[in-house]
């Protein structure tokens, strides 16, 4: 073998300066918290609350079990921060409003909620039912403090608030809110409806509620 194909030899075994790996950026503090929530919001949708261990969640995350605790604390503070990252619906000034009929105002309501809900189907439906940590009085609070301000505004949305019966009519939208789970619930983790179904369903309801059960609930005050 001469010098020349030697010489070649050494080019094709010796790695391209361009092929080599760039060196990997350090996270900020808060993009690793994110990240770390981001692999918890997975693994808890995936797994019952039990079966979670935070040495599992530390692998999947690329992090060690000390950093997930000075971020979050316990597994209970993490999943805490998970429920809440499940139930915060982001505000309606975040999107323009329509400015039609009530089912026309209602339809984008509801398919803005479902595309919410889409992006982590299956831990929005285990952290707001039975399948979360259990009867855990915080858990619990968190829920309810959400169920009220998605009440909330939703009668923004459908131009009801400040009514002398807002009152009643936050506790019916609360008792919708409940069909909202057990819907999503039909859709996400049992298949047996799409979900154009479940916005067809949700908006015929709560089309119901505006124009046929809210008009009689004033009368019954009369």
């Amino acid at each position: 073998m001469g010098i020349a194909d030697a010489s070649r030899r050494r080019e094709v075994a010796a790695p391209r300066r361009e092929d080599t790996a760039a060196p990997r950026r350090r996270l900020e503090p808060d993009e690793r918290r994110a990240q770390i929530l981001e692999c918890a919001i997975d693994m808890f949708g995936d797994r019952p609350y039990a079966a979670v261990s935070t040495a599992d969640l530390a692998q999947q995350a690329g992090v060690t079990r000390g950093l997930i605790n000075h971020y979050f604390g316990t597994k209970r503070d993490l999943y805490l921060a998970v429920v809440r990252r499940m139930v915060d619906v982001p505000p309606f000034d975040r999107i323009t409003l329509p400015s039609g009929t009530v089912r026309e105002r209602a339809a984008a309501g509801v398919d803005w909620l479902l595309g919410v809900i889409e992006e982590h189907g299956s831990t929005w439906v285990a952290v707001t039912g039975s399948e979360g940590v259990g009867d855990d009085p915080e858990v619990q609070r968190i829920l309810d403090e959400a169920d009220e301000a998605a009440a909330e505004r939703v009668l923004v949305l459908l131009g009801l608030t400040g009514t002398d019966n807002e009152a009643e009519l936050l506790a019916m939208v609360r008792a919708f809110g409940g069909i909202v789970k057990a819907a999503n619930r039909e859709w996400i983790t049992r298949a047996t409806l799409t979900r154009e179904q479940v916005q067809m369903l949700l908006t015929d309801l709560l089309v119901t509620l505006v124009t046929e059960t809210f008009p009689r609930l004033r009368g019954t005050r009369a």
